[in-house]
């Protein structure tokens, strides 16, 4: 509380209240009459403390004499604070009674001997929420075995919902953040449509939907105003391309005679890889890898990235793939720990272009479908190429 509160400022000499009323002057001599009393401002202002009439004015050697002739005890207010009981004739913060005018200060600063609390220790945080992530995916791991290893069929359809999901996010995203049309419609019909022709005619089906897309989206984008045009078909033949065309290759990896062991090798692999990345960048990372792209990635989870792969790599391929070696599944787990590496920070830069953390948020804890496809679909060519040149496509 100012000093403005209590009218005009105390004179020199005041030990207490004067024998006026309400709204007087104080000290020994009586100031102009004050405002009207009023029971509000009252409740404001501290109390004054009632002082016999026969204590003496306080100062000089009657003061002195006070101090001396007041009973054995401790300290009254006053006394306190004039006396410098507190170290250095400092008052103390918390106690409105020790200042000068009744009133704590908002930001009472520290006394100098006052010890600071230590900061609190900092966890390391992961960065996101570990249950929902592990437990969406146990639940994804546990769609794609049964229907991997039951029905082939299954498991493309699958597939093609993961990229119709996939090309929504991405539409939808292109359209809040870019104002980019790209037309859902064809990229859905034949994404889904490429899916089938890859599993059922192998490469040259999944050329031929490719193409039969592409134009697709140009026609279906006449219908609309030209404004706009030449980046929205862009928009569509790219993503035609990002999500159902690579994509494809898993369906081809199907085909063969152990088909559902070649794609159980390309999840475990890509997997394997992000998990180490992961791990390893996020307890021993110091140096980042692309700052500018993806600030969390480090060059120590690269590492961790392609020692998991490689290991990983060696065990799948000896026990999992007929006629396949330990050797060949080092440098498929190489080669899958880079292209892992580069389909996610291609996905960041264009996330980082949209200004967006996640695609989605239909997967707790991963994002959305197109988070948890961007290191597999650009994996997934380098897969089934290896896979070929190594034991064949049949």
């Amino acid at each position: 509380m100012n000093d403005s509160s209590w009218g005009a400022p105390p004179q020199a000499g005041y030990w207490g209240p004067t024998d006026h009323g309400p709204g007087q002057g104080y000290g020994r001599a009586a100031a102009p009459a004050g405002p009207a009393y009023d029971a509000h401002d009252a409740q404001q202002t501290r109390p004054m403390p009632i002082v016999p009439d026969d204590v003496p004015a306080h100062g000089g050697d009657q003061d002195r004499g006070r101090r001396a002739a007041r009973p054995s005890g401790p300290p009254t207010r006053d006394e306190t604070f004039h006396s410098g009981a507190y170290p250095n004739g400092a008052y103390h913060p918390e106690t409105p009674s020790a200042h000068p005018h009744g009133a704590v200060p908002q930001n009472p600063e520290p006394m100098p001997d006052a010890p600071q609390p230590a900061p609190a220790p900092q966890k390391k945080s992961a960065g996101r929420d570990l249950g929902a992530a592990i437990g969406v995916g146990v639940g994804l791991g546990v769609v794609i075995l049964a229907s991997l290893f039951i029905v082939k069929a299954v498991f493309v359809g699958v597939i093609a919902v993961a990229v119709v999901v996939g090309l929504w996010e991405l539409t939808n995203r292109l359209q809040e953040r870019k104002g980019i049309k790209a037309p859902l419609v064809p990229l859905a019909l034949g994404g889904a449509a490429m899916v089938v022709a890859g599993y059922v005619r192998g490469a040259q089906g999944a050329w031929v939907a490719m193409a039969l897309t592409a134009l697709a989206v140009l026609v279906w984008r006449m219908t609309q105003p030209p404004e706009g045009y030449l980046k929205d078909v862009t928009a569509g033949v790219f993503a035609a391309f990002y999500v159902p065309f690579l994509a494809t290759f898993v369906a081809m990896m199907l085909d063969a005679d152990d088909g559902p062991r070649r794609v159980l090798t390309f999840l475990i692999l890509t997997v394997v890889s992000d998990t180490g990345a992961y791990a390893v960048g996020w307890r021993f990372g110091r140096h980042k890898l692309a700052p500018r792209i993806s600030p969390g990635k480090t060059r120590e989870g690269l590492l961790g990235a392609v020692l998991f792969a490689m290991v990983a790599g060696a065990l799948c391929m000896q026990f999992l793939i007929d006629g396949g070696a330990w050797w060949q599944g080092l440098l498929l787990g190489l080669a899958v720990a880079a292209s892992a590496t580069l389909g996610d920070l291609g996905e960041s830069m264009i996330k980082r272009d949209l200004g967006i953390k996640d695609m989605g948020t239909l997967l707790p804890g991963h994002g959305g479908i197109m988070d948890r496809l961007d290191s597999l679909l650009p994996t997934a060519p380098v897969v089934w190429l290896l896979m070929v040149l190594f034991v064949g496509s049949a």
